[in-house]
């Protein structure tokens, strides 16, 4: 029986560690190397955690639709804690156009009155005329699917190393280094994000709120806290979160329900996710290097079929 291949992945985030466990299920002996002090430690300890494939056609090409469909069922058998109650999108009464507007571009969902989103979240009963309710998609917490994938990856034998850049001898290096790699138009987006606690509501999915200027998501954990999110920031700019961004957060949560106005506010965040011109994440081979990389605002969500991508170019030959 051959040896098994050494293969180096670099960079622990959400590609990196769905990679590595891609690449150990498939038999070989994975080493992941993260030159920072803990796993996800850039944009993918801030992202919203969110399986949306039908709510990301919105903005997407139908390729990204058709790559992140088997998603919710890699992640449902790969970590805890995964939820499939749907998401549902609503829009403030002045905003009533754009929730027409996401409609149009999107698909799998069902128009619903405000019986059936108090049905659905007793909290938001006579908040909301109308909504779409895209009752395929789920959510996942991503530190602790982030802390899951480690530990998966350490039962099938695989090694997680942190704090170096040192390489050593293997047979492939897969680096999912997002943008501390030197790939050419490799831009970065902006994402912003706040933790709130609030006791006083529950919800048991994803909610978007639309506005023409600034859509937010809220994604419900565990314990009352939730994510409240800007899916995406034309900006390269690093510095901390600005005023005006933390006051349309804050705003936009307010607007979805007045209770999270006494909501404590747990933590803020700004990362860059690492794209290329198309928002097209991709797997390419230079040589015995495979590169995952540009995955924009669909970390969790494509990185299973980019995963497979390059599963494919190592084990598939020269």
């Amino acid at each position: 029986m051959a040896d098994p291949l050494r293969i180096l992945v670099k960079g622990a985030g959400v590609a990196g560690l769905v990679t590595a466990v891609t690449l150990a299920e498939n038999g070989a002996q994975v080493t992941l190397q993260e030159t920072g002090g803990r796993i996800g430690s850039g944009a993918s300890w801030l992202a919203g955690g969110m399986l949306a494939p039908w709510c990301e056609a919105e903005s997407a090409p139908p390729e990204i639709t058709a790559d992140s469909l088997e998603s919710l069922d890699w992640w449902e058998a790969h970590v805890p804690g995964v939820t499939r109650n749907g998401t549902l999108v609503v829009a403030p009464p002045r905003d009533t156009p754009e929730l027409a507007r996401f409609g149009r571009r999107t698909s799998h969902f069902t128009t619903i009155g405000a019986g059936d989103i108090a049905t659905l979240e007793p909290d938001l009963a006579q908040r909301f005329d109308r909504a779409l309710f895209f009752s395929q998609e789920g959510h996942v917490d991503p530190r602790e699917a982030l802390a899951a994938l480690k530990s998966r990856l350490e039962a099938l034998g695989g090694t997680v190393v942190f704090n170096t850049t040192e390489t050593g001898a293997h047979d492939w290096i897969v680096a999912c280094t997002g943008r501390g790699s030197a790939i050419p138009n490799l831009r970065g987006v902006r994402g912003e994000m706040l933790l709130l606690r609030c006791p006083d509501i529950t919800f048991s999915r994803p909610i978007r709120l639309l506005h023409p200027r600034m859509p937010v998501y809220i994604v419900p954990r565990r314990n009352h806290v939730f994510m409240v999110g800007a899916t995406m920031i034309e900006s390269e700019d690093e510095r901390g979160m600005t005023l005006r961004s933390m006051s349309d957060l804050l705003n936009a949560a307010y607007t979805l329900h007045p209770a999270f106005a006494e909501a404590e506010i747990l933590e803020t965040g700004v990362g860059l996710r690492p794209s290329f011109p198309d928002n097209i994440p991709r797997a390419w081979k230079e040589g015995r290097v495979v590169h995952v990389n540009g995955m924009y605002r669909h970390g969790f969500l494509l990185s299973p079929a980019r995963a497979k991508a390059a599963s494919a170019l190592i084990f598939g030959g020269d």
